[in-house]
């Protein structure tokens, strides 16, 4: 027995040993894209939560030389919330991680998060299942975990199978180098065609006692509501129960993540997961109409708005952020409907990537989007500037003012259908040349 130990020490130290030139490799690489003009200026400092931690390493899933799978460990005791993409062709990883959210199971055992780029493991039939069920497999046996609380995730092609051998391969070298402040890293590894890496965070008090949320993101194309193209995750030290936090996730993923849209596709591999560990000092949240209820639903859901905005600046080839205000609907659905398809056309997203103030096409979109309008009631304005009201050009209109607008890299369009008190608030990008760029050349 003591030889076994012994040979399994040399192995996991010859795998750090492994990991450390990796990493020296992948992070001194050739950069990657030009980064997004409407970029962050820096990745955010990020916390440690206490009962969670990450690694991350260049496995060669698909890409060379750079980071490509990540792993986060969570300690025992800790909630898993989640919300995923409704698309009926969904990867195999999705269908799992649906599963055992909703069974809830082993929830005093530890867990743990597995994520790859490169291949998203969809459409690959019977051959992807088993990809899934090896790789929770390997890392319950590698961390000492049920496997049902083992939760994985692929990005990237969609139809090749998972040459799932590479990560379980990496899986040694990952958990030597698990650390609480690794998060920065475990962002970098889930991206695909992303330009900069995506983090939020945020803090509160409650009875005089921290609670920290941090939270990480890919996405940057095949973005669409149901829940947009996009991994996020998101860890908390907070002490609540599963089934309040996987409501209040649910009510904030319905106003955050599935109110962007960068170019109406849904993706087979959306995956929300929310973590909490329970470890902060502060009081339990049991009371979801408390103060400190209230005050971390809040928290979160500005975390997860920041990581949504931070998807829609990614936008493939975006160079404009774009914020669209419907009012004035007869319901909240008619509005979001509304809105959606005004951010969802090409010809208004072409027109604000050339700077042209072209209202009709709002008018088009509006009228074409399914909710009840009145032509003779709708308003339109870009930016503060009023285009027109009551069905036709403003009388005191002046193109240039709208033009002027369309000049900034942050556009806001406002339409009022003049009908009910619904309203909704949706974020999209421009549509460039470069997004043909990008996506023409993706498996080349």
């Amino acid at each position: 027995m003591a030889n076994k130990h012994k040979a399994k020490a040399r192995k996991w130290k010859s795998a750090a040993k492994a990991l450390k030139a990796q990493l020296a490799g992948a992070l001194g690489a050739k950069a990657g894209p030009v980064v997004s003009p409407l970029a962050p200026a820096a990745f955010p400092d990020m916390p440690v939560i206490d009962g969670v931690e990450f690694a991350a390493i260049p496995a060669g899933v698909r890409y060379k030389g750079r980071l490509d799978v990540m792993l986060a460990r969570l300690a025992p005791g800790t909630v898993v919330a989640g919300t995923f993409t409704r698309s009926k062709t969904a990867s195999a990883a999705v269908r799992d991680c649906q599963a055992k959210i909703a069974r809830r199971a082993d929830a005093d055992a530890g867990a743990a998060i597995l994520v790859n780029a490169g291949n998203s493991n969809a459409f690959t039939g019977t051959r992807g299942e088993a990809s899934v069920q090896a790789l929770c497999t390997a890392v319950a046996e590698g961390l000492d975990l049920p496997a049902g609380r083992v939760f994985t995730a692929s990005t990237g092609v969609i139809g090749e199978p998972l040459p799932h051998e590479r990560i379980i391969d990496s899986l040694p070298a990952l958990t030597t180098a698990l650390s609480p402040s690794g998060i920065d890293q475990a962002a970098r590894a889930i991206m695909t065609t992303d330009t900069f890496p995506k983090g939020a965070t945020a803090e509160i008090t409650v009875e005089g006692q921290p609670i920290r949320i941090a939270g990480i993101a890919k996405g940057s194309g095949m973005i669409a509501p149901d829940m947009a193209t996009m991994l996020v995750y998101i860890f908390t030290d907070a002490r609540i129960a599963q089934n309040p936090l996987q409501k209040m996730v649910r009510r904030l993923t319905g106003r955050s993540f599935n109110c962007i849209t960068v170019d109406s596709d849904t993706s087979t591999s959306d995956t929300l997961l929310v973590a909490a560990t329970g470890k902060s000092p502060a009081p339990a949240l049991t009371d979801m109409r408390a103060s400190g209820a209230r005050a971390f639903e809040k928290a979160l859901g500005a975390v997860m708005l920041d990581l949504a905005h931070q998807v829609v600046r990614d936008g493939e080839g975006a160079t404009k952020f774009v914020e669209i205000t419907v009012t004035g609907a007869e319901t909240t659905a008619d509005a979001h409907l509304c809105a959606m398809a005004i951010a969802n056309s090409p010809l208004v997203k072409t027109a604000i990537a050339g700077e042209d103030p072209n209202w009709g096409r709002v008018v088009m979109a509006v009228g074409k989007s399914g909710a009840a309008a009145d032509r003779d009631r709708l308003s339109i304005r870009f930016g503060d500037v009023t285009v027109a009201t009551n069905g036709q050009v403003d009388p005191a209109y002046v193109e240039a003012d709208a033009a002027a607008h369309m000049k900034t890299d942050a556009i806001r369009i406002g339409v009022d259908l003049g009908l009910g008190k619904g309203k909704t608030t949706v974020w999209t990008c421009d549509l460039t040349h470069r997004y043909i760029d990008i996506n023409a050349d993706y498996r080349s």
